[in-house]
């Protein structure tokens, strides 16, 4: 099979396609045909930083997510030919991940799905899509009365928990810090621009969804309202953790602070995701489809930031 196969630090432009064996099934794997799959900033870390740790066992084929069928359902109780869609625990880093024509994957993060979505338009779920549930309903507890600040909402990420949260019904508040991106959030109720101070500039926030991370998380939890809830998913702002950072200090008087981390799917959480988007007749956010042959192109564009929204590959 064709794969991607990483040994080192591997920038966008030295991505190439090699041959090599489809992995052999073991009791509690199952083979996938891989469909599709989106590409993450996770992969981006990856490629051009982490691939250096030890814990990474060489050469690693990366990839957290993909669409597919099972091809070889060993003893999982699945059945050949069904549609999954499968992220996260370790994939593509622990074990060879989705940037292959197939995969060999741990039954516990293969999901199941019915859907007639396309395998592109299935492509930018998996993640995405379940990463911005779990910070919308599990963290932040979203409700159509809310009015929800997405602070940096103008990633695949954003575009997914605006989509979501509007489908809900609540009120939107969306930032960016670039005026050029502002079109990209027009279906929000308010757009802002984002100069990293939005306290007394946003008002009336009971959820505020933080994708910029430290650099302005304490600026975002004074933005909003006493009993509003902040969860910090993104880390968009390039600063990792707070040092200096003072509970007592830093979050205001009955302000709750939370996170979402988003390494424990479960089938539950990707039946609510589907059944949510059949019954809003919603179609997933992505950015552009790149064909396999093309994934030295889309990880270029990866890190040339050049793609609005999701880029998805088709396999």
């Amino acid at each position: 099979m064709k794969a991607v196969v990483l040994n080192k630090i591997t920038e966008g432009k030295d991505i190439v396609l090699s041959d090599v064996l489809i992995p052999d099934v073991r009791p509690g794997w199952v083979l996938v045909k891989v469909k599709a799959f989106g590409l993450n900033h996770s992969e981006k870390l990856l490629r051009l930083n982490e691939i250096r740790a030890d814990y990474i066992q060489k050469p690693v084929i990366p990839g957290i997510e993909c669409v597919g069928e099972i091809v070889d359902p060993s003893d999982s109780g699945l059945a050949v030919g069904q549609k999954i869609v499968a992220l996260m625990g370790g994939m593509g880093r622990s074990f060879n991940g989705s940037y292959a024509e197939y995969a060999l994957l741990p039954r516990r993060i293969v999901f199941p799905i019915s859907s007639e979505l396309s395998w592109e338009e299935l492509g930018a779920v998996p993640e995405t899509y379940f990463t911005a549930w779990g910070s919308l309903f599990e963290c932040l507890h979203l409700t159509e009365k809310d009015t929800l600040l997405i602070r940096g909402a103008t990633c695949a990420l954003g575009y997914a928990s605006l989509q979501i949260a509007k489908a809900l019904g609540c009120k939107v508040i969306a930032t960016t810090h670039r005026e050029d991106k502002l079109p990209l959030i027009a279906q929000a109720d308010e757009t802002v621009m984002d100069d990293g101070k939005l306290t007394g500039t946003v008002s009336g926030v009971t959820k505020a969804l933080d994708l910029i991370g430290p650099r302005n998380l304490k600026d975002t939890l004074s933005a909003v309202e006493k009993g509003g809830i902040v969860c910090q998913t993104g880390l968009l702002g390039g600063v990792y953790a707070l040092n200096g950072f003072d509970p007592i200090k830093d979050i205001p008087n009955g302000v709750y602070l939370t996170g979402f981390f988003s390494n424990y799917p479960t089938q539950q959480v990707m039946d609510e995701i589907f059944a949510f988007l059949h019954e809003k007749k919603l179609v997933p956010v992505s950015g552009k489809v790149f064909g396999f042959d093309e994934i030295r192109e889309a990880v270029i564009a990866q890190d040339e930031g050049k793609v609005n929204g999701k880029i998805i590959v088709r396999v």
